[in-house]
């Protein structure tokens, strides 16, 4: 297995598929999952002739169980080491939900300082922020994101049960069947990380502003989210994005959840390869 270590000593670890001189595509994925969410997108990509790439973030996954770190800025740096390590240019960068977030903080910190970034996609992001606050008032009361901490704590692996078969992928829809392996790879991932990494990453991807990093994104940024995201509400995240992104393209699927990058591979993956050709 690869891995890359950070200046702070952490190993990530990190997938690189495809030929070495075709455009890189750069995953990055949510909370509290690892680089293989996206098994439906790297082969698909792959299929099509390109570089595709992604690691599980510290805490996360293969990555090091470590005990400090776990922020938007260690996330941002992580990535960044992976990226210079492999002499990455001309990427497309790609982020789900906390991933999102890692992408808006990566591209615009390091990323187009560095001379890396091409493009940038978000899909179902928590970008700006998910907690409600002054500057945001559509965002969630704090008193949702205790309420994760809480049955993190108490029972994380019925927790890590419990999202995925309801909230995440709309499995908790009337009429919507659930697919049982989905869930099952979701606990899967989930049970590979880190308590500690977990349970600090709910205040990393709720109580983030990344309002500055969205206005520095100037490369062009795709947006996607599902209306029927539970999650990560649309209106004060995909909309909100592209209101604050310098070059955005936006585009809302109706009754669509939070995991349709999943369940719904085979909607979103031609309008992901759309914007990456465009």
């Amino acid at each position: 297995m690869a891995y890359v270590t950070t200046k702070d000593g952490v190993d990530i670890f990190f997938k690189d598929w495809g030929p070495k001189d075709a455009q890189p595509i750069v995953f990055h994925h949510g909370w509290p999952l690892s680089s293989d969410d996206w098994d439906a997108q790297m082969l698909f990509f792959l299929n099509e002739g390109y570089r595709v790439i992604a690691h599980d973030r510290r805490g996360h996954g293969r990555s090091a169980q470590v005990s400090d770190g776990h922020d938007m800025d260690h996330y941002a740096a992580d990535a960044a080491a992976v990226m210079e390590h492999l002499d990455l240019r001309n990427a497309v960068h790609i982020g789900h939900s906390t991933g999102g977030g890692e992408v808006a903080a990566y591209v615009a910190r390091y990323g187009i300082p560095q001379g890396r970034v091409a493009k940038a996609v978000l899909v179902a992001a928590v970008p700006p922020i998910m907690l409600r606050t002054e500057a945001y008032p559509g965002g969630l009361p704090i008193e949702v994101f205790d309420g994760f901490r809480t049955g993190l704590a108490a029972n994380r692996a019925q927790f890590f049960r419990d999202v995925p078969t309801g909230p995440f992928y709309g499995f908790n829809r009337e009429g919507v069947e659930p697919i049982e392996g989905v869930i099952a790879n979701w606990w899967r991932q989930g049970m590979m990380g880190s308590a500690k990494a977990h349970y600090e990453g709910i205040k990393a991807f709720s109580e983030t502003d990344q309002t500055a990093d969205l206005k520095a994104m100037s490369v062009p940024t795709l947006v996607l989210h599902g209306d029927d995201d539970q999650v990560v509400p649309y209106r004060n995240a995909g909309v909100l994005q592209a209101e604050i992104l310098p070059a955005a393209t936006l585009k809302i699927y109706e009754g669509l959840s939070h995991g349709m990058l999943t369940v719904n591979a085979g909607i979103v993956n031609p309008d992901l390869l759309s914007f990456v050709k465009a």
